[in-house]
């Protein structure tokens, strides 16, 4: 064995490890996001954001010191603002979010985020040691395609929150998803680094695929933020006609943001990464013309991503249309993700064409 074989040898063993260990601190974030739903008790925020189903939300009066002529000053009190839902939706304001407003379920989450930060550097520190030990891209077959995928994800959430966006009540979720994802890479879609066929010896392997895990991470967060919305619209539904929802669904549900935000937090994430995905198709077809001749050929591959694509657009126009925004356009959009995850796992594993790799 050469030096340069011993030495990919060697950080490809690193990369296991690496991502092994990011695992167990990803479980640690998982039980700190427990304990931030636990122990984060429902507040008088969240009670009051569960039974506000119908009046406005108003600002507080804010008071201004102007001078007046002669040296003096006059206080004037700032018109309250009041500010409006469109029609037929509710004017409901956002939950306090799984700490419940409490200081022991926020230093909790605070924990969780930590230890999500921590996770997350080493699962990409794994990712660039798998990239050195094959000096190519790291995502030539699905196991490199999954490991890259569930840290993308995690880094555009962590992006939200260094952006003071309120999004720490999708960190329990995206946690458990992150654990399974690397749970399946790890067990049952493990494929030695070195194999990878010629057809994806390209600098497109860079652009094509790249640009595929970050639309289907976003995505995902999208996927998220729509089921999340379907649960708290749901419960705003049931409260408005005086039913009573059960103590387990007002403990979380009344936490989360109102349906409102969650609905528009999932539609402007697809609606900014829809033109991304477009390209990701166009930039397949123009690879497959480099490497088969043909820029499309019906491959599996090629007909679910364009399947997936249309179902997003299907999504886009149905929230334009007045009939079809709430939640049939938020099934149309889980739908569209159920799509892309087909898409990823069913057509690679079950399905065979070009764009099967080293059996997975």
């Amino acid at each position: 064995m050469t030096l340069a074989a011993a030495t990919n040898e060697n950080l490809a063993h690193i990369s296991n490890m690496l991502v092994y260990s990011s695992m167990a601190v990803y479980m640690l974030a998982f039980f700190a996001h427990i304990a931030e739903w636990v122990f984060g008790s429902r507040s008088k925020v969240g009670r009051t954001a569960a039974a506000l189903t119908g009046t406005a939300a108003t600002a507080p009066s804010v008071t201004v010191q102007v001078k007046q002529q002669g040296g003096g000053t006059a206080v004037l009190d700032k018109p309250k603002i009041v500010t409006r839902s469109a029609a037929g939706t509710r004017d409901v304001p956002d939950g306090p979010g799984a700490a419940g407003g409490t200081e022991k379920g926020d230093l909790y989450g605070r924990i969780a985020v930590s230890l999500t930060v921590l996770a997350f550097l080493i699962e990409a520190a794994g990712v660039v040691a798998r990239a050195l030990s094959v000096q190519r891209a790291p995502w030539g077959n699905m196991y490199e395609f999954s490991i890259t995928f569930s840290t993308v994800a995690v880094g555009a959430y962590l992006g939200f929150l260094l952006a003071r966006k309120n999004v720490r009540w999708m960190g329990l979720l995206l946690v458990t998803t992150v654990l399974l994802d690397l749970g399946i890479a790890t067990t049952w879609l493990y494929t030695d680094s070195d194999q990878l066929v010629p057809a994806l010896h390209s600098y497109w392997l860079w652009i094509h695929v790249s640009t595929a895990i970050f639309c289907g991470a976003v995505f995902y967060l999208g996927a998220v933020g729509t089921l999340l919305y379907l649960f708290r619209d749901s419960y705003e539904n049931k409260l408005a006609s005086g039913g009573n929802p059960s103590s387990f669904a007002r403990s979380v549900l009344e936490r989360l943001p109102a349906a409102a935000s969650l609905d528009k937090f999932s539609y402007r994430i697809n609606a900014a990464v829809f033109p991304l995905w477009t390209f990701t198709i166009i930039a397949g077809a123009i690879w497959a013309g480099d490497a088969w001749g043909r820029y499309w050929g019906w491959d599996p591959k090629e007909v679910w991503s364009f399947i997936t694509w249309v179902a997003y657009a299907c999504y886009l126009h149905a929230r334009a249309t007045a009939g079809w925004k709430g939640r049939k356009a938020a099934t149309l959009a889980l739908i569209a993700f159920g799509c892309w995850l087909f898409n990823y796992y069913g057509v690679n594993i079950f399905v065979t064409g070009k764009h099967s790799y080293a059996g997975v």
